[in-house]
């Protein structure tokens, strides 16, 4: 397939991806898209997920159970999909804030464990911040991450718990995310030292090329080569190129190693597939593993073209 033939495939598919398409690879004016966008809460997967909230404003049994269906986690797969910020995710954010903000500021689904968790609060600025929420109320959370940045620039959730000398890549890019959503929003409060935190975190992954050990070269765990969609709260390396090609990131050599992975994942047909699921109870399946995905194949094309790669 040539990429007029992809973009068609795309374009046959859910909204979600309709619109992305439509934006990212056609480079089309997201104003021109206000319809389309406003599709992707009346139907397919966008409707799917709203549906399934609870009478009490959550999904699943709460903020954070079962892990995949919870209100976090289908608040993280909504914010992906691009859906305009409907009723029923006002709902559920109101909800979360008025009960799970630890005494630490950050926001906490644990019932036992005091210390809040920096990779969960990352993730709630992604979506928070992509779905408007005020300023005021994030304030808490923007201090709590913070506070949690390690001497290398990254995070790691078991700082403030157990203790941690050394970053972890998941719980970096999450608050990477955060950080973007939270800039892109316009919000102000702290936002010079969340920049700075930014750059620092950009190049604790850079220096790690992605994947691979900063001393050795090795790589650190090979789930990090899987392209998984949904991503969770998993690291892979299509997950952070695309954070990189997101905020407008330059090409940088240490990039590249990455890349040439992707292109080596590409199928004789010009797509690629979606390799496996993170196990777990879900809503529902949006693409089926090991079959062609259009998850996939929008990510790898919008970072491949980004970083004017052979495609």
């Amino acid at each position: 397939m040539n990429r007029e033939e992809i973009i068609a495939w795309l374009l046959e598919g859910d909204p979600a991806i309709q619109f992305q398409t439509r934006r990212d690879l056609l480079h089309e004016d997201q104003a021109a898209l206000a319809d389309l966008r406003n599709r992707i809460a009346k139907e397919g997967w966008g409707r799917a997920f709203l549906e399934r909230q609870q009478p009490d404003g959550h999904w699943g049994r709460w903020f954070y159970q079962p892990k995949w269906t919870s209100s976090h986690y289908t608040l993280l797969d909504l914010r992906n999909l691009c859906i305009p910020a409907t009723w029923e995710i006002k709902k559920a954010l109101d909800l979360i804030l008025a009960t799970v903000i630890a005494t630490d500021g950050g926001i906490n689904p644990a019932k036992g464990i005091e210390q809040s968790d920096v990779c969960v609060n990352g993730m709630f600025l992604n979506y928070a911040c992509y779905f408007g929420t005020e300023e005021d109320k994030l304030r808490t959370v923007v201090d709590f991450v913070i506070s949690q940045q390690l001497p290398d620039g990254g995070f790691n959730c078991r700082l403030n718990r157990s203790g941690a000398r050394h970053s972890s890549v998941h719980s970096t890019l999450s608050v990477l995310e955060g950080i973007r959503e939270y800039a892109a929003a316009g919000y102000v409060y702290r936002l010079d030292e969340l920049k700075r935190i930014e750059s620092g975190g950009q190049e604790f992954l850079l220096r790690h090329r992605l994947y691979k050990s900063d001393h050795t070269g090795a790589i650190i765990h090979p789930s990090f080569l899987k392209l998984v969609y949904p991503p969770r709260w998993r690291y892979d390396i299509l997950r952070a190129l695309d954070y990189f090609q997101s905020v407008g990131y330059p090409y940088d050599e240490r990039l590249q190693d990455a890349l040439d992975v992707l292109n080596a994942k590409r199928l004789p047909d010009g797509r690629w597939k979606t390799q496996a699921h993170h196990p777990g109870e879900v809503h529902f399946m949006m693409e089926e593993a090991g079959k062609p995905s259009r998850w996939n194949t929008l990510r790898c094309l919008r970072v491949l073209e980004y970083y004017s790669q052979d495609f």
